[in-house]
């Protein structure tokens, strides 16, 4: 097979029929499809065997996260393509094909995003890839637009692991999910670390999904996300920035951090981000960082510059949504 499209489910019974089916309906046919359950207790695991005996299934003793479970897919494939797909999406029937096709252009690219639409709002984006920024904030880049403006395919900073396709091989160079992110940013995290290597993330808009969004954790913002998600920031950064780029960056990452502390004092969850912080901050020298080496002296310039320009991008956008 060219591609091994990989589910990780935790509790998702609800929703892997309409994945499934669209699965089934696909054009591009050269490919399998490899599901990583977490130890699920709601029937998901009977319900895949009866119905989609097509789907090799490996069921986990515990949760290991998404992190855990889909390295235990990529490792387990068969194929030089590996599609990481959330079990609460549904394909358009070129899906596979259109980004297996995209992936093929260049032994460069590591990942392609595809253009995932909001299930319950089919005109509006949910992401269109992911970019970050100097202040450490991760954002799905057009979510809430018309997807009008998101119809050329381009480079992304990273892609969004919830239905977005990898290259196998490079895994094996830059290393795999981090673990210890056991869930949020992780895609983030491998696609900064890609682009240390000198690897591209593109976006594929011809590649669509409707995705549901938070169906594993439940809602949008919640104690164990916000957690999750401000402890694994510092590692994201601790991991991927030199000592020179974290020195010169604090001032930005510091702000930033601040602005979401207030913001998550407005949401009722500023005890979780700040235990998420205090976490991230006394763990932090448990990542494996990645080698400084001067062959990547201009990915890491080259980073440094997108963050800065994804700054003022954001402010751009916030303005034009606000004002």
């Amino acid at each position: 097979m060219k591609t091994t499209v990989v589910i990780p489910n935790y509790n998702g019974l609800k929703f892997l029929e309409d994945c499934m089916e669209s699965l089934r309906a696909q054009t591009f046919r050269d490919f399998e499809i490899l599901i990583i359950d977490n130890a699920s207790s709601d029937g998901s695991v009977e319900f895949l065997r009866s119905n989609y005996p097509e789907a090799r299934l490996i069921v986990n003793e515990t949760n290991l996260g998404f992190s855990g479970a889909v390295n235990i897919g990529i490792r387990e494939s068969h194929s030089p393509y590996v599609l990481l797909l959330n079990n609460d999406v549904k394909a358009d029937p070129g899906f596979v094909g259109e980004l297996t096709a995209a992936i093929e252009r260049s032994p460069k690219i590591f990942s392609v995003a595809s253009r995932m639409m909001q299930m319950y709002h089919p005109d509006k984006l949910d992401s269109a890839g992911d970019y970050y920024n100097l202040l450490g904030w991760a954002v799905n880049r057009g979510v809430d637009e018309s997807p009008e403006r998101y119809m050329s395919p381009c480079q992304t900073f990273t892609a969004c692991a919830g239905a977005a396709i990898y290259r196998k091989s490079v895994f094996e160079k830059i290393g795999y999910f981090d673990e210890m992110h056991f869930a949020y940013l992780e895609d983030i995290d491998v696609g900064y670390r890609a682009r240390i290597y000198g690897y591209k993330n593109l976006y594929c808009p011809s590649a669509v999904v409707y995705h549901v969004g938070s169906g594993t954790s439940g809602s949008k913002y919640n104690s164990f996300k916000v957690k999750l998600s401000a402890r694994n920031n510092i590692y994201l950064n601790y991991k991927n920035q030199t000592d020179f780029q974290l020195f010169v960056n604090f001032p930005a990452l510091a702000l930033g951090t601040f602005v979401k502390y207030l913001f998550f004092v407005k949401k009722g969850f500023a005890n979780d981000y700040l235990e998420g912080i205090r976490e991230g901050l006394n763990t932090r020298y448990q990542c494996r960082r990645v080698p400084y080496e001067n062959k990547n002296f201009f990915n890491y310039v080259d980073i440094e510059l997108k963050l800065i320009s994804n700054t003022f991008r954001y402010v751009y956008d916030w303005i034009k949504r606000h004002v």
